[in-house]
Parts: structure tokens; C-alpha cells; sequence
């Protein structure tokens, strides 16, 4: 199977669709909706000319260390947060969109300190992974699953206008009392509280 045209459905500032005219394995053409980040030059230098395609975002699973101690408090950074797509407020960890130039360091760096006020201490890169897909049955979406330490004060002081965000500090209690609810849970942040419980 394999891409020969990709055209251009809709064009908006963070998010594009796209039709992708593929040959499917019997030999027939096929249309496929990609929803994507990317420009179209470099969606089709993906496809077409083999260039290795950056990351567009960060996921962030934080453990909270208390300040004062320097010592794991066996606490878990989860955001709840309002989406358009859903009209409600959903469970979430922290994440964000790379900025040109960024590493996913300084992503990750700025955006807890964006929703959430905390600050980042430590990357555990022996956790982290670097690149890794979201939903590909929709989008070309990728991502680093960034595992890290965070202290500092909870603050709603650098959150963007269209962020309505709330922060929770889980215990594993309060952990495993969520995951068992009938609450919206981002199955990033499902997954990443049940790896948190162990």
C-alpha cells in the first residue's frame, strides 16, 4: 500500500485536514481523511521524499516532589480540563504543541509551567520516550511521552485565554478512586494513572 496524492480539505492555524489518495494491497484507489499539524510541504516531503518527521507535541506524566524535602510525594500532576470537541470538562495530563525551535525539553519545561504553575526539576529519560503516535487510524500526530519530577506552587497566573484548566495533585487513593468513575478520563492520562497505582 502506498500514498500517491495528498490535497488539501481544510487549513486552520493548529490543526489541518487532508485527503491522501492511496493504492490499497488488492490494487485499488482509495481516499483517506488525515487530520495533521503539519504544513503540506511537509506532510508530502514525508511522504514523498522520505524526510524524518519532528514531533508535534509533549506529554507530560509529573510526579509532584515536595519542595521543602526534595522527596517523592507520591503524588501525580493531573489536570482537568475543558474541551470544545467534547462541550466538557475531561481528566487529562499535562501537554502542549512545540514551538519552532523548541526541543521537547524546553516544551515540556514551558508548558507545566504554563497549565499548571509548577516547575520542572528532572526528566527521567530512561522512561521517556522520544517519539511515539497518538491515533493513527486520524492523524500523522507524534509525540514525546516525557516522564518527569515537578515541584513548586499550583497557579492559574500563566494560562492562555482559552485554557480553563484545574489542577489535581493525585494521591494513589485518589488515583485509583478516579480511574473507577464514570468521570471524562484522556486515555493518556488513564493510562498513565494506572502505571502510576502499579
Amino acid at each position: 500500500m502506498s500514498i500517491k496524492n495528498i490535497t488539501t480539505l481544510a487549513d486552520t492555524k493548529y490543526l489541518k485536514l487532508y485527503n491522501a489518495e492511496y493504492i490499497n494491497k488488492s490494487g485499488k484507489s482509495r481516499n483517506w481523511s488525515i487530520a495533521s499539524r503539519k504544513d503540506l510541504d511537509t506532510l508530502k516531503n514525508t511522504y514523498f521524499n522520505g524526510s524524518e518527521d519532528q514531533i508535534d507535541a509533549v506529554i507530560i506524566v509529573a510526579t509532584y516532589v515536595d519542595k521543602a524535602t526534595h522527596t517523592a510525594d507520591d503524588q501525580l500532576v493531573v489536570i482537568k480540563q475543558f474541551r470544545v470537541p467534547l462541550n466538557d470538562y475531561v481528566y487529562e495530563i499535562p501537554a502542549g504543541l512545540i514551538d519552532c525551535g523548541e526541543d521537547f525539553e524546553t516544551t515540556v519545561r514551558r508548558e507545566l509551567k504554563e497549565e499548571t504553575g509548577l516547575d520542572l526539576l528532572d526528566i527521567d529519560y530512561n522512561k521517556t520516550k522520544a517519539k511515539a503516535y497518538i491515533s493513527t487510524g486520524m492523524t500523522d500526530e507524534s509525540v514525546a511521552l516525557v516522564y518527569c519530577t515537578c515541584n513548586g506552587q499550583v497557579s492559574k497566573d500563566y494560562l492562555e485565554p482559552d485554557e480553563d484548566i484545574e489542577v489535581i495533585l493525585l494521591s494513589r487513593q485518589e488515583a485509583k478512586i478516579l480511574i473507577s468513575s464514570n468521570e471524562k478520563i484522556d486515555i493518556k492520562a488513564f493510562l498513565a494513572i494506572q502505571n502510576f497505582i502499579g
